[in-house]
């Protein structure tokens, strides 16, 4: 498979570069997988496409305020550095520009020496690993210091940093929020919890696969990063519960998706674990468990326009996104929704 097959035209001015006001205001396009029927909605309509006993499975990873900007305490010179992931005790892997001017031994100082790094490894396409110094509590540290590590297409400031969270994030750890949730109020999700719909949670911290884009021709030469996933006895009972009564299962986001497929991958059933994963769903994947996914827009020839394709296939998700253009719907992390059921 070829990664021109997963192009689209997309308007620059469809991108979604502020949330709306109301989180459940947004649209929703309901896709249905088997006919390719589409549906215009608005997200707070959800409630009337899920059935008592269904299950919706949501990642409560948090994403940590992990963009800082320095200085390169030799020569001063501006050092941006997006902390991706806690590699152990106070090493991290990490996102440099301009990475260049990072080599092993340089140190990045932040908020007048509040937090300091020192480089210990060189990787490639910009990833440097490196030594945190500080004292005190490192994450009351990045409260202060750090800002929401945005992706690259949103240019505006975002003046609530919690917009970039969902309403049920829990778990610190992501480098981007799994945005497929940010649609959900605590008020929408009471009102499904009243309706029998069941809510569960994974963990899956988002990691550098979001960012990087796929460089290759064949998508078969494309390899994902590996992100930490966690999954509990309490989700698994209920979702194994809910497989054993024949109702659906509905992942909230891609990254609930790879999570899920991941463990039934791994043992061929659905048990409480923890690990990491670089699952890789594209075109030809058979889902071991998921039935239905709330999702956002994805960019062009990006790997998760690629896993929703493997859930319905390239031809409909191409043909909704293309209706989506016409109907201008709002695109990538602060945009409109897209429901694919059966």
């Amino acid at each position: 498979m070829n990664v021109q097959d997963f192009d689209y035209d997309l308007p620059e001015e469809l991108i979604a570069q502020t949330p709306l006001a109301e989180r459940s205001s947004s649209r929703l396009l309901v896709l249905n997988r088997k006919t390719g029927e589409i549906e215009h909605r608005h997200f707070f309509d959800i409630i009337d496409y899920l059935n008592p006993g269904d299950t919706l499975v949501m990642n409560d990873t948090k994403v940590i305020p992990a963009r800082l900007i320095g200085v390169k305490e030799e020569t001063g010179a501006v050092i941006e550095i997006l902390l991706l992931k806690n590699i152990n005790d106070n090493e991290w892997e990490a996102l440099v520009k301009p990475a260049r001017r990072v080599k092993v031994g340089t140190v990045v100082s932040f908020g007048d020496g509040l937090l300091k790094c020192r480089c210990i490894s060189e990787r490639e396409e910009g990833i440097r690993v490196f030594e945190l110094l500080y004292d005190g509590i490192l994450y009351e540290i990045l409260d202060e210091l750090g800002t929401m590590p945005l992706p690259p297409y949103i240019h505006e400031k975002l003046e609530d940093q919690n917009r970039y969270q969902t309403v049920y994030a829990k778990n610190l750890g992501s480098a981007a929020a799994p945005t497929a949730g940010l649609h959900f109020t605590k008020e929408l999700m009471q009102k499904l919890e009243e309706k029998g719909i069941n809510i569960c949670y994974v963990t899956l911290h988002v990691g550098l696969g979001t960012f990087r884009p796929v460089n290759v021709d064949n998508i078969l030469e494309h390899h994902m990063h590996s992100e930490y996933y966690e999954i509990s006895e309490e989700t698994c009972d209920v979702i194994n519960a809910t497989k054993k009564r024949k109702n659906r299962l509905v992942a909230v986001g891609t990254t609930t998706v790879r999570t899920l497929e991941s463990v039934m991958q791994r043992f061929g059933e659905l048990k409480p674990c923890y690990g990491t994963t670089d699952i890789f769903i594209y075109p030809g994947y058979e889902f071991k468990i998921v039935d239905n996914l709330i999702t956002n827009f994805h960019l062009p020839k990006s790997t998760l326009i690629m896993l929703i394709s493997a859930l319905c296939g390239r031809d409909k998700v191409l043909n909704a996104y293309k209706i989506a253009v016409e109907e201008k719907y709002r695109f990538f992390s602060f945009g409109d929704s897209m429901f694919i059921i059966d």
